[in-house]
């Protein structure tokens, strides 16, 4: 039982270690060929937006919000994708995979 614990216990300090990484770790995204970028950490939160000036069209502000929507979304998406990385094994050994 005292293995258990003890395994349970390095699998929290793993994840919180984990988690630490991923919230200092920085993922960009972009749209229209890099005419906009958008820099998210591992948690999701946005840290840089740039867009590049020749892109900015008073006549056409709809392009634009699109184009800074689908850089944060494709940024997130790669966020994602480095926290199942980074937390797949310990989400999924779990519990369940110390006892079985």
């Amino acid at each position: 039982m005292q293995a258990l614990l003890q395994q349970a216990q390095n699998m929290q300090q793993q994840m919180a270690s984990a988690q630490e990484e991923l919230a200092n770790t920085e993922v960009t995204g972009n749209a229209g060929n890099g005419l906009v970028t958008a820099t998210v950490t591992g948690g999701g939160e946005i840290t840089n937006l740039t867009i590049d000036p020749k892109i900015v069209d008073p006549e056409d502000v709809d392009t634009l919000q699109d184009l800074v929507i689908a850089a944060i979304k494709d940024a997130n998406q790669k966020a994602q994708q480095l926290v199942e990385q980074k937390l797949g094994p310990l989400a999924q050994g779990g519990l369940g995979g110390l006892l079985g």
